[in-house]
């Protein structure tokens, strides 16, 4: 179980103004899920949190998934 960090200010909607979906669900501008998105208001600064969290990591995700593959170099001969 995770330790409960105490918060000095609301944690804030990831939100952007971007409100579309991707072909996975999230959103294309927080990346959070519908689910998400729509119990924001309900949740605990900890829920808030953990979803920041995941957030993040799609983030990463995408654009890992997206990153070109590096082209690879022809070897350079031996000097010696």
């Amino acid at each position: 179980m995770v330790a409960e960090q105490l918060e000095f200010f609301p944690v804030q909607s990831p939100c952007r103004g971007i409100c579309q979906t991707d072909e996975r669900g999230y959103c294309r501008g927080c990346f959070r899920s519908r689910e998400e998105r729509y119990n924001w208001q309900t949740m605990s600064d900890a829920q808030k949190q953990e979803v920041l969290r995941l957030c993040r990591q799609r983030l990463l995700r995408k654009i890992r998934a997206n990153r070109p593959e590096p082209a690879e170099e022809p070897q350079q001969p031996s000097l010696f």
